[in-house]
């Protein structure tokens, strides 16, 4: 019997939906075609009927842009220096920002993982990426916001691509729409806004950062 032809497990079904959910994460798939490659998954029968869900998918983990630019860093701003590799190794996949009835904040050198999630309820969460270390090229900030706030500043070059939803909400975007350069590094955002927004910026460095250092 050819391979195709085998029968497909509840584990084969699993694995394949665990990819799908992963690729939602990554911003590959759209919330619909998310459930739509869903529905085919559980009606699939055999191992020849699985493939092609998830045959248009990187495997997990595989970064190709972070490979072809293995000299640059993460973030594709500097070359990374000791600090910077010290942070990208203390990467641990995710991270959850939580603001609720009060604030929190990023900003400084911080490490972006793959992967943020912020949720916010009758708060504010501040995400200044100008002097941060992107753990890989594309990252994910999921944010879940409730009459409350998200201020997100980005360093100039920076793309940034909005796939957020909005119910009396919404989200902004400032000097990011003009990045056309397939090798800019990548923020993706997912995630729904009621009664509150997210507001994105683009931003030179801060100034008087070596001062600082130096005194």
């Amino acid at each position: 019997m050819q391979p195709e032809h085998i029968r497909a497990s509840d584990a084969d079904r699993d694995k394949v939906a665990e990819r799908l959910r992963e690729a939602l994460a990554e911003g590959r798939l759209t919330p619909v075609e998310h459930e739509e490659r869903l529905d085919t998954l559980y009606r699939a029968k055999t191992m020849g009927e699985l493939a092609p869900i998830v045959e248009d998918l990187p495997a997990p983990g595989h970064d190709y842009a972070t490979r072809e630019r293995s000299s640059q860093s993460p973030s594709g701003m500097e070359i990374l220096d000791g600090e910077a590799r010290d942070l990208a190794g203390q990467s641990k996949g995710s991270e959850n920002l939580v603001a609720v009835f009060g604030g929190c904040e990023r900003k400084g050198r911080w490490l972006v993982e793959p992967r943020t999630n912020v949720s916010v309820l009758c708060g504010g969460v501040e995400l200044d990426l100008r002097e941060a270390v992107l753990s890989r090229r594309e990252v994910t900030i999921q944010v879940a916001v409730i009459m409350g706030g998200v201020e997100i500043t980005v360093p100039h070059g920076v793309r940034v691509i909005n796939n957020t939803s909005a119910i009396l909400g919404g989200t902004d975007l400032h000097g990011t729409d003009q990045i056309t350069d397939p090798g800019a590094p990548v923020v993706r955002l997912t995630g729904t806004c009621m009664l509150g927004g997210v507001d994105v910026k683009a931003k030179g460095p801060k100034r008087g950062r070596k001062n600082r250092r130096n005194r």
